[in-house]
């Protein structure tokens, strides 16, 4: 299990974003050498945790449990094929492409370190938006991508350092739950009845997920 690529990208004024000041960050491009990875501010506030990596929407992207975004080269494979073009490391946006690691399957609140100095906790996935719809340029692309459910992760900083490409990436915590990013976007997009059971994750979802389930439960039960 590896870091393919690290990737990084500044802001650019674009037409497909709903964003504030229309300007996306979300074109991202591998970055050579050692890139630091840090503890951005709150989520709604702070940005990408990531060195020469900008956040433009900060209403649903990073901030402290959204600070890095990792997607697997696996599964960008599988979109390679059924689209029939190439994509290269960083093309959803992702500020890490990994090798070996099944990203989408992972656990909520499971802990990676990265490299020799950082670790990285997961704290759900990726909800598709109409930025990431623009920036593909693909026809029914929220819910071709919904329907795949391979989500990536989003991660926090819980120790910070220095990331480069090649870096193995060892999990070394699981938390005692069976929520994983998998179950829990489908949970906040197809199946909501199932937003009760993961909350016993609550603990370690980013904000904008936690209150999605939070909501839900209070409206209707558990």
């Amino acid at each position: 299990m590896k870091v393919l690529t690290v990737n990084a990208g500044p802001a650019r004024t674009v037409g497909y974003t709903d964003a504030p000041g229309g300007r996306s960050g979300i074109d991202k491009r591998p970055v050579d050498g050692p890139v630091r990875v840090f503890v951005p501010g709150t989520a709604g506030a702070g940005g990408s945790g990531v060195e020469g990596d900008t956040v433009c929407d900060a209403r649903f992207h990073g901030g402290a449990d959204r600070a890095v975004y990792a997607f697997a080269r696996e599964d960008l494979d599988e979109w390679e094929r059924e689209l029939g073009r190439p994509l290269t490391n960083g093309s959803f946006g992702e500020n890490l492409t990994t090798a070996g690691l099944d990203v989408t399957n992972a656990l909520v609140g499971e802990r990676w370190r990265v490299g020799p100095d950082v670790v990285l906790e997961v704290t759900g996935g990726r909800i598709p938006c109409r930025t990431f719809a623009g920036f593909l340029g693909e026809k029914g692309w929220v819910r071709r991508f919904t329907r795949a459910g391979a989500t990536g992760a989003l991660l926090r900083v819980i120790e910070p350092g220095v990331l480069r490409a090649g870096d193995p990436v060892e999990i070394v915590h699981r938390p005692d739950h069976d929520i994983t990013n998998a179950l829990l976007f489908r949970a906040a997009t197809t199946d909501r009845e199932l937003l009760p059971s993961t909350l016993v994750a609550a603990d370690w979802m980013e904000s904008g997920l936690l209150r999605v389930a939070r909501d839900y439960t209070a409206k209707y039960g558990a």
